[in-house]
């Protein structure tokens, strides 16, 4: 598994997708002026890595850092959401409140109404796998059809998986992801 800022090669994904089975990838704004003046990059080779990752099946996960005033418009927040979602409705997308470190020490925790937010906008674009991170309370994996937990999840990690060879044990319906059992 790979945790990634997405600023790979066509070539580099390519040759990864031998031996590589998931990766996590940081979509960081749906701004190129964000990528440019923050990261030094560009947004496009991100998105192409994230789609070209998935067309070659390894499975992928996308997680957005929301910042104040920086990505947490709601341009930039449905942007990403509409993007995840043209890709495969069923990408998880991780929505991760920002705390004050290192260079934007000077900022603002996110807000959990802006996480709200963004999870509702990720909703409303089609999203099955909405969470968000780095708040307290529950990060369950609940099943798209019937709405009922099928992965419970604690701050440190998963405590139950509850589903029947990667299906919902309530209602039958196949819930995307890797799984062992």
């Amino acid at each position: 598994m790979f945790v990634t800022n997405g600023f790979m090669s066509r070539q580099a994904v390519e040759d990864a997708a031998a031996w590589l089975d998931a990766a996590n990838v940081d979509l960081k704004a749906w701004s190129d002026d964000f990528y440019r003046e923050t990261c030094s990059g560009r947004l496009k080779p991100v998105c192409d890595t994230i789609g070209h990752m998935k067309r070659l099946g390894i499975w992928v996960e996308v997680t957005t850092l929301v910042i104040p005033g920086s990505n947490d418009s709601e341009e930039d927040l449905a942007g990403i959401a509409n993007f995840i979602a043209s890709v495969d409705p069923e990408i998880p997308w991780h929505i991760s409140r920002f705390h004050p470190d290192f260079h934007f020490d000077h900022q603002q925790s996110t807000p959990v109404e802006t996480l709200m937010r963004a999870a509702d906008l990720g909703r409303k674009a089609g999203l099955k796998y909405v969470y968000i991170g780095n708040v307290a309370g529950p990060q369950d994996t609940v099943c798209p059809e019937c709405g009922r937990v099928v992965v419970q999840r604690t701050p440190g990690g998963v405590r139950a998986v509850l589903l029947e060879k990667g299906r919902c044990p309530h209602c039958g319906a196949e819930i995307a992801g890797k799984w062992t059992a």
